[in-house]
């Protein structure tokens, strides 16, 4: 029986009859404008210009149910009156996230009765707080009448020739105690209804739905490309300091020259990375970041310098134009020499690292060659402690339409190529 009644000793259902009846009562206002085609028709019955009244108050609410801003004023209210989890519009979403995330929610096809939801929700939600209202504070007002003389002997109730009056007895009592549940009873089923219709006319459509997919879907793959990133430009730098920390210690006394410069080349090094770092943890936190550090082809000298100073023997094979590798491509071709040679120095066995970078007018082909060690089948460097690293690099060739080759070249060597596809500009 406790149980039966827990819903009743609820403040949430409360609440939700609460908001039902401020919602009728919000409606008052535009009473007196649907009131004045009535008046006009002054030769109509009083049925006729009460329907008529009605009908005309109905549709003005329904138009204030089309704006935006009801919908989403609606959706907050439900929310916090009614306990309903509901996502914001699509649109919204978007405008309160990174600048791309709307752009398909704003596309988002809207049918007919897609936007008759809200006005449907909202007429649902005035009849509901008038008819709660009303019955209930009638049930109300009643059990307090009864019960003990309070409202005076003279007080009842009288329904199809059965009277009730206040000097009843304990069945005054009886019959208030009913009229109070009752009235508790109204108010639980105000909210149910509230909470039945939240979700299927303020929560999202099909479109709606379809279009939280693919921001959703969005947002992923972004987040998966800020990871590459991270993976890429720390796990280099992270290597890269390691060794010339290392050679630094190992110089400090003898060569105070070259640890200095060592030294100077961890700077450097870790701060391109804090670069990097700042922009990706501003994109993870939806922030408005600052511009993508833009490493390119044309950074790969300064990428090789650093590999130098960490004490590899670098020896590049450049040929082509990197002037034709622009973008995206440039980019992309810029992580994955980093990758590689990251892998390169940190499972290699020593011996210099062959960088290959060939540009052809509709080509672009990359090369990484390390020694692994005598004997050795694997190279640690295609498959790093992270386990991320093939993974990676062969998720933005495959996004770049391009063919990635990674295995042993001969008995103490392994070979990384990439070969992506160059777009000229048009």
């Amino acid at each position: 029986m406790f149980r039966g009644i827990r819903p009743l000793l609820r403040g949430s259902t409360y609440s939700g009859a609460l908001f039902a009846y401020c919602g009728a009562l919000a409606s008052l206002p535009l009473l007196p404008f649907a009131a004045l085609p009535a008046l006009a028709w002054s030769s109509a019955s009083w049925g006729a210009q009460f329907a008529l009244t009605v009908l005309v108050w109905s549709v003005l609410i329904g138009v204030i149910g089309l704006a935006r801003t009801t919908r989403r004023v609606l959706i907050a209210c439900a929310r916090r009156m009614l306990g309903v989890a509901l996502p914001d519009p699509v649109g919204e979403r978007g405008r309160a996230g990174s600048p791309g995330d709307g752009a398909a929610a704003s596309t988002a096809p809207a049918s007919g009765a897609d936007r008759l939801r809200t006005p449907l929700w909202l007429l649902s939600h005035v009849v509901l707080g008038w008819a709660g209202a009303q019955l209930s504070v009638l049930l109300f007002v009643v059990g307090l009448l009864l019960p003990g003389g309070w409202a005076g002997a003279e007080a009842g109730v009288s329904v199809n020739g059965w009277s009730l009056r206040a000097d009843s007895g304990w069945q005054s009592w009886a019959a208030a105690l009913c009229c109070l549940l009752l009235a508790a009873a109204l108010c639980l089923a105000v909210t149910y209804a509230l909470r039945w219709l939240a979700p299927r006319l303020l929560g999202p459509s099909s479109a709606e739905r379809l279009a939280l997919a693919a921001e959703r879907e969005r947002a992923l793959a972004e987040r998966n490309r800020l990871a590459h990133e991270l993976h890429d430009s720390i796990g280099h730098t992270l290597t890269a300091a390691t060794i010339q920390a290392a050679v630094a210690g190992e110089v400090l006394c003898a060569d105070p020259v070259a640890a200095r410069a060592a030294l100077r080349s961890i700077e450097e090094s870790t701060r391109a990375a804090l670069e990097d770092l700042d922009y990706v943890l501003g994109m993870l936190r939806e922030e408005k970041a600052g511009a993508a550090p833009a490493r390119a082809l044309a950074d790969l000298p300064e990428l090789l310098d650093r590999l130098r100073h960490a004490g590899a023997v670098v020896e590049p094979e450049l040929s082509g134009d990197y002037a034709q590798v622009r973008g995206t491509l440039s980019r992309a071709a810029y992580r994955i020499l980093q990758e590689g040679l990251t892998n390169a120095l940190r499972h290699g066995a020593g011996g210099p690292i062959q960088v290959k970078v060939a540009a052809a007018p509709d080509s672009l082909e990359l090369g990484v060659v390390n020694r692994t060690g005598s004997g050795s089948a694997k190279s640690p460097g295609v498959f790093p402690t992270s386990g991320h690293g093939l993974p990676g690099l062969a998720e933005r060739v495959r996004l770049l339409h391009g063919e990635l080759e990674a295995g042993p070249d001969g008995p103490e060597h392994w070979r990384l190529t990439v070969r992506l596809p160059v777009r000229l500009p048009a």
